[in-house]
C-alpha cells in the first residue's frame, strides 16, 4: 500500500528573516525584504535584492568547519536543522540513521567558485585552496546536510534551475511513498550574489531596477534572492506512530517539461503538470483553494501563468486566491520554489493565503485575484504550489490540509 506523505518540520533562512517564524510573519505582514543591495553591486547594473541581513556565519558554525562550507551549504545546514527540531526529531538519532536528504539547487557553491577564479586569474596565485571542490561541488550542500544531522540514507542533489527545491521535495516525497525511507529532509538553496552571477543576470535583462511586483501592469522584472527552505516529510505511519504534528499533507505533483524554449515558458506544458498535479490526488480544480504562484514579475512569466490556471481551472479560476511570495523574498533560484512550499504548508497550517506585495494594479493579461498587499484569513482544504523553470522544467505539487 503506498504511503501518505506528513509535512512534520520546517525550515527557512531568506531575506525575511533567519528563522521560519520571521519568515511567515514577514509574508503575513506584506513586508518586502528587497532593498538596495550597497556594495554587493558594485559594477554590476543590478542594484537590488533580498539578502539575509546581519548574517553571521560564525554564530551557527565553529572556526573549524567554517572554510569548508560555501554560503549555500551554511543556509542548506541552518533551514534544515530548523526543520529538523521543528519536526521533533534528533539529529544523529535512529530516525536521521536511516532517513534521505534531498537538496536542489540552480547554482551550487558559486562563492566559491568566484573566490578561487579571483585568486587565480586577477590575483595571480599559482594554486587553489585544497578543499576547493568539496566545498564548492553542487552536492556540497547535501553532504553537509547529511554530515550534519547524522542522515545515513539517500543523500543527493537535484539541479533543475528554480525548479530544483520543488524537485528534491517531490523525490523525497517518491521514496517515502515507495517505502525506500520513512523520514526524508527536502528543499533548496541558492546563494547567487557574487560578481559574476549579477553581471550574469544583467546581460538577460529580466532584472527590475526598482522592485518586484508580480502580476501588477507596471511590472518591470524579477529581483534576485537568496536563502534556503526545507521540509521534513515523513510515511503516515511513522508520523502517527510518534504523535508527530502534521501541518500538511503533500498529497500529489506533476511534472513537465516543455521541450521547447531555454527560457520562454511555454503554456501547455504549465497546463500539462498542473493537470497532472491533480489527476495525481483525483482532485477536483473546484476544491482548490489557493495558488502559490511561479510568479516572478516579468511580462512571460505572469501572463503565461495567468493563462494556464484559465485554461486548467475554467470558470473556477476566478474563484482562486494566487499570490506570489516571491514578491517578498525574491527570486531564490533553485530555494524559491522550497521556499514557497514552506509558505504554502503555513497557509494550510494557519489558514491564511499571504499577499502579493509591491501591488498596483492588474495588467489586463492577468485579470486573477491575486491577493494584493493584504494577508487573507481563508479557508484553505487544497493548494497547489508552482515552480517553473528555465530549460521549460515545470513542478507543480498538492498540499492538503491533513485528515490523518
Amino acid at each position: 500500500m503506498q504511503q501518505r506523505v506528513a509535512i512534520t518540520g520546517l525550515g527557512a533562512i531568506s531575506g525575511p528573516g533567519t528563522t521560519t517564524k520571521q519568515f511567515w510573519q514577514a509574508l503575513v505582514s506584506g513586508t518586502s525584504s528587497i532593498a538596495p543591495l550597497g556594495s554587493l553591486a558594485e559594477g554590476s547594473r543590478i542594484s537590488i535584492g533580498a539578502i539575509v541581513n546581519n548574517y553571521a556565519p560564525e554564530t551557527y558554525f565553529p572556526p573549524d568547519k567554517l572554510p569548508l562550507l560555501d554560503r549555500f551549504s551554511q543556509f542548506a545546514v541552518i533551514a534544515a536543522t530548523e526543520a529538523l527540531a521543528d519536526a521533533g526529531l534528533e539529529p544523529h538519532s535512529n530516525a536521521t540513521r536511516h532517513a534521505a536528504a534531498i537538496i536542489g539547487t540552480g547554482c551550487g557553491g558559486k562563492q566559491t567558485d568566484e573566490e578561487t577564479y579571483l585568486q587565480l586569474y586577477k590575483k595571480g596565485q599559482p594554486r587553489a585552496h585544497p578543499m576547493t571542490i568539496p566545498k564548492g561541488m553542487p552536492s556540497a550542500a547535501a553532504c553537509q546536510v547529511s554530515m550534519n544531522l547524522g542522515i545515513g540514507g539517500p543523500v543527493f542533489s537535484v539541479a533543475s534551475a528554480c525548479a530544483s527545491g520543488a524537485h528534491a521535495i517531490i523525490q523525497a516525497s517518491l521514496m517515502i511513498q515507495a517505502g525506500i525511507v520513512d523520514v526524508a529532509v527536502a528543499g533548496g538553496t541558492d546563494t547567487p550574489f557574487t560578481y559574476g552571477l549579477l553581471k550574469s543576470w544583467e546581460a538577460l535583462r529580466v532584472v527590475s531596477s526598482d522592485t518586484c511586483r508580480p502580476f501588477s501592469a507596471n511590472r518591470s522584472g524579477m529581483v534576485l534572492g537568496e536563502g534556503a527552505g526545507m521540509l521534513v516529510l515523513e510515511s503516515e505511519s511513522h508520523a502517527r506512530k510518534r504523535n508527530a504534528r502534521i501541518y500538511a499533507e503533500l498529497a500529489g505533483f506533476g511534472m513537465t517539461s516543455d521541450a521547447a524554449h531555454i527560457t520562454r515558458p511555454d503554456v501547455n506544458g504549465i497546463i500539462s503538470a498542473m493537470q497532472k498535479a491533480l489527476e495525481s490526488t483525483e482532485t477536483s480544480a473546484e476544491s482548490v483553494a489557493y495558488v502559490n504562484a511561479h510568479g516572478t514579475g516579468t511580462a512571460a512569466n505572469d501572463k503565461t501563468e495567468t493563462e494556464a490556471l484559465h485554461k486548467t481551472f475554467g470558470a473556477h479560476a476566478h474563484s482562486l486566491a494566487v499570490s506570489s511570495t516571491k514578491s517578498m523574498h525574491g527570486h531564490a533560484l533553485g530555494a524559491s520554489s522550497a521556499l514557497e512550499l514552506v509558505a504554502t504548508t503555513l497557509a494550510i497550517h494557519h489558514q491564511v493565503a499571504p499577499p502579493t506585495a509591491n501591488f498596483t494594479e492588474a495588467d489586463e493579461d492577468c485579470d486573477l485575484d491575486y491577493i494584493p498587499n493584504k494577508a487573507r484569513p481563508m479557508q484553505i482544504n487544497t493548494a497547489l504550489s508552482n515552480a517553473f523553470a528555465f530549460g521549460g522544467l515545470n513542478a507543480v505539487t498538492v498540499l492538503k490540509k491533513p485528515d490523518f
